[in-house]
């Protein structure tokens, strides 16, 4: 390393005017351009500026935020864009023809460069100041710049004090670069559109499937924002990410983000780059908590891999009932691109406890147009298979599709396709072969019977969630494991077996005159079906019967108790005057379990059945008597 003296001489004969280092450019030349808030804007227009003495130059880089003059009009005889992440300013070139898309995962783009597949003659960056040792910074936008500086031929960089000094992996020695530009300019900045009540409400789904402790990878857009804002109540979340924005920034700073439980890059946030306002900018200045390094480490899909409890969310222009997931295109159009998408996806997959998350509006164009379609627009590019997809997530729920049949999927996507579209999805994944013909309508799951995490008398925590169209195997599964007993003391009589359309009439429910509710464990994504509770309304009496199955060995933890609980909430907005329950004599727990509610509870005998009333409203009719109030109808399964 040179001395102090050696040093400074280095930096005096490296220091030109912009105009001085943009002579290394040549005709024919591919330029790489530092990207996202990291541009050198600078030197892009210096480099504008010789375009009368330049053809063929071809520049490639990741999404920019700043100006890009070398897209205007009259300059493709010069310049040739290449993106490897389509943006606003280089969106109308690129479906135009008028400049190119690269896609590409990633976690891949910088073996292009490192093994020679794409040459690079010179690269534009911007950096910090170098510091006492001669090492300047790469500041907020690390990602594939390291790479691109690593094989060009020529390194010029724009040095500037207002560049953040990231710490990590982020460093070049002013030995490496061949020309230093001194320019006094802010950078770069970009403020997220504010969060709305859509987004809001996906990131509320989103903020189910995240424990306290995990570890995030999110981004920059209204739905990361709104995820990050929805966890002001989890503890100790830490962040692998590729980049992030200035909602990570308050998330810190409530104490919700401490990465003191990851298990890859303990007590650091872990990123690629990052796209904000002077707000990260002032936070991530020589900071330790964050550490920055390239690409092809933080992407690679083995290393995300090594984060327990690991969580990715992405996102999705459409969805098709199969699963696959476009997110890079509008058909034939390019729109953004691949990026990490299918980086973290794959990585969260691999790790232990691990939920890729793929997340969108259900709808678009104002809710005129669905995002889950039967079949894809022509054209469009699929980024994620179907292989690959775990959780989809719009403002209306979350399907789990790995490892499920197309059947399962569809009927999943459609479960949380916007209410408007369901009955037109249904009948198109019935044309398509999807489910079957005489599949009864997917119901619309109102949103405040939300799934409910409760802990048994012995201390294990078990979920309360809807049933779905989707649970037939389950809910099968759980019959056939029930006793005999069990089994009588649910039907009121021996059923030995149920058929296929007993099954589909006990897992399509209306939540309306039949309510369904199931009591479920989870081993990492297998579930198991403990317990059912369900009601079915009687609409000229205003009544409901209830009926419960709980298997043996789940027996007294007070499952049917809570499931009983949620019934009655349900019950009390839909404002049904009372619950019913027909209890085998013998079953004194079950009418202990009805008697113990707090609502007042009729008994009587009934067709050697004792019947149990919990009434939700006042019990008396119109003419002040409740002898003789007709029952529900006791013909459902």
């Amino acid at each position: 390393m040179p001395g102090q003296d050696s040093l400074s001489a280095i930096i005096n004969t490296k220091t030109v005017t912009p105009q001085h280092a943009l002579r290394a450019v040549r005709s024919g030349d591919r330029v790489y351009i530092g990207s996202n808030c990291g541009q050198p804007e600078t030197l892009c227009r210096a480099l504008v500026g010789r375009r009368n003495e330049l053809s063929g130059v071809e520049l490639v880089h990741l999404i920019v935020f700043g100006e890009a003059p070398y897209l205007a009009q009259g300059l493709q005889e010069s310049f040739r864009h290449a993106a490897f992440f389509v943006g606003p300013n280089s969106r109308e070139a690129v479906q135009a023809g008028l400049a190119d898309y690269i896609p590409v995962f990633l976690s891949d783009l910088p073996r292009l460069f490192n093994s020679g597949q794409m040459r690079l003659d010179v690269a534009l960056i911007a950096v910090s100041p170098p510091d006492e040792h001669g090492f300047c910074s790469m500041g907020v936008s690390v990602d594939i710049g390291m790479a691109a500086c690593k094989n060009a031929r020529t390194i010029i960089a724009e040095v500037n004090p207002n560049m953040p000094r990231t710490l990590g992996d982020s460093f070049l020695h002013v030995s490496d670069i061949d020309f230093l530009v001194p320019v006094d300019a802010p950078i770069i900045e970009h403020l997220s559109r504010d969060v709305d009540e859509n987004s809001e409400a996906i990131a509320q789904q989103i903020a189910t499937l995240i424990p306290d402790g995990s570890t995030m990878q999110t981004g920059i857009g209204r739905i990361p924002s709104a995820v990050l804002d929805a966890l002001s109540d989890h503890n100790d979340i830490g962040i692998h990410t590729e980049m992030f924005s200035d909602s990570l920034i308050h998330a810190i700073r409530r104490g919700n983000v401490t990465c003191r439980k990851k298990s890859l890059h303990l007590n650091k946030v872990l990123a690629s780059f990052c796209i904000g306002t002077r707000v990260t900018y002032d936070s991530i200045n020589n900071n330790p908590f964050f550490y920055f390094a390239p690409t092809e480490y933080v992407n690679d899909p083995w290393v995300i891999g090594q984060n327990d409890r690991m969580v990715s969310i992405n996102g999705a222009l459409q969805v098709d009932l199969t699963g696959q997931v476009v997110s890079d295109s509008l058909g034939p159009r390019p729109y953004s691109g691949i990026g990490g998408q299918v980086d973290f996806i794959r990585g969260a997959a691999r790790s232990k406890g691990g939920k890729p998350v793929i997340a969108l509006s259900s709808t678009a164009q104002g809710g005129n147009i669905s995002r889950i379609v039967g079949k894809l627009n022509d054209g469009a590019g699929v980024v994620t298979s179907r292989g690959d997809v775990h959780y989809v997530v719009t403002e209306h729920g979350i399907a789990y599709l790995h490892g499920k049949s197309i059947r399962e999927r569809a009927l999943s996507l459609i479960r949380i396709a916007d209410p408007k579209f369901r009955e037109s999805l249904l009948e198109e994944a019935k044309q398509l072969g999807y489910i079957a013909k005489d599949h009864p309508p997917v119901s619309d799951l109102p949103m405040e019977i939300a799934p409910r995490w409760i802990e048994t008398r012995s201390g294990q925590e078990i979920l309360i969630r809807p049933i779905r169209p989707t649970d037939d195997q389950l809910l099968r599964k759980h019959f056939y494991s029930l006793s005999p007993e069990a089994v009588r003391r649910r039907f009121n009589r021996m059923v030995k077996s149920l058929d296929n359309r007993t099954i589909a009439h006990l897992v399509n429910v209306d939540f309306h005159r039949h309510v369904g509710l199931v009591a479920t464990q989870k081993h990492e994504e297998a579930e198991f079906l403990i317990a059912t509770g369900r009601y079915f309304l009687d609409e000229g009496s205003n009544l409901a019967e209830v009926a419960f199955a709980v298997l043996d060995e789940w027996q007294g933890q007070g499952i049917a108790t809570k499931l009983l609980s949620e019934l009655i909430a349900i019950a009390k907005r839909a404002k049904i005057r009372g619950l019913v329950g027909y209890i085998s004599p013998d079953n004194l727990s079950m009418v202990h379990v009805m008697q113990k509610t707090g609502f007042p509870t009729e008994e009587r005998l009934e067709d050697g059945m004792r019947c149990v009333t919990v009434w939700l409203e006042d019990p008396k009719d119109d003419s002040g008597a409740t002898d003789g109030t007709p029952l529900p109808d006791r013909s459902s399964p």
